[in-house]
């Protein structure tokens, strides 16, 4: 798969307005959790590297839920990459970019979003061929402003901004022309989560749903 075409077929594949960061503690929470996202009209969630039980999830909700669209956030390597491939992620998504992950992204069979924070970043990745990149971290790194100065001399670039964003401030970022989707872990709160409320995690994400 060359550059261009991942960058075509993840715009694709991520066509809900809110992708679900998921940390997953808990691997008795995985499934429950994947399908009251799902049952709210959010079935393409991301589940971060960041807990021992990530990988374990994303092969739990892949063999239960096979309609679900797992992506496998955090990656920072290609050994982390090639172990999310084999539990079933069908995209990858890093923080950043690094030369390694950009050769070994020309092999992977699934796409690939990397991450930009400033215009440099993004220019280099759409140099690559990397026309949709995710914008972390999204508040921190200049919010709103940035991404809509970034939009007129980066016309031909979208982003999936991350980090920050909650349903106070995911319409506003959904507007601009240059936003595909948001990313945002406000789906599905640790406390919800913890007390097994699938019920009002679904109404979070028919609300996300309806957000564009």
């Amino acid at each position: 798969m060359n550059f261009t075409s991942q960058s075509e077929r993840l715009q694709a594949l991520l066509i809900t307005p809110v992708i679900p960061v998921l940390t997953i503690d808990r691997l008795e929470d995985a499934v429950p959790l994947a399908r009251a996202l799902a049952a709210g009209g959010l079935n393409i969630l991301e589940i971060t590297l960041r807990t021992d039980t990530a990988l374990d999830a994303i092969r739990d909700i892949a063999r239960a839920e096979p309609d679900i669209t797992l992506g496998a956030g955090t990656i920072r390597n290609p050994e982390q990459a090639a172990q999310a491939i084999d539990a079933g992620a069908r995209f990858l998504v890093s923080p950043g970019m690094t030369p390694r992950l950009i050769e070994a992204a020309q092999r992977w069979p699934v796409s690939f979003l990397p991450g930009a924070a400033t215009a440099s970043e993004a220019m280099a990745l759409a140099d690559m061929g990397y026309g949709f990149l995710k914008f972390f971290p999204a508040e921190q790194a200049g919010g709103l402003p940035a991404l809509k100065a970034l939009g007129a001399p980066l016309d031909d670039i979208r982003f999936c901004p991350t980090g920050g964003i909650g349903a106070s401030n995911a319409s506003a970022y959904l507007a601009l022309k240059n936003v595909v989707c948001v990313g945002g872990s406000w789906v599905a709160p640790p406390n919800l989560v913890a007390a097994a409320d699938w019920p009002a995690i679904t109404t979070l994400a028919r609300k996300a749903c309806a957000l564009r």
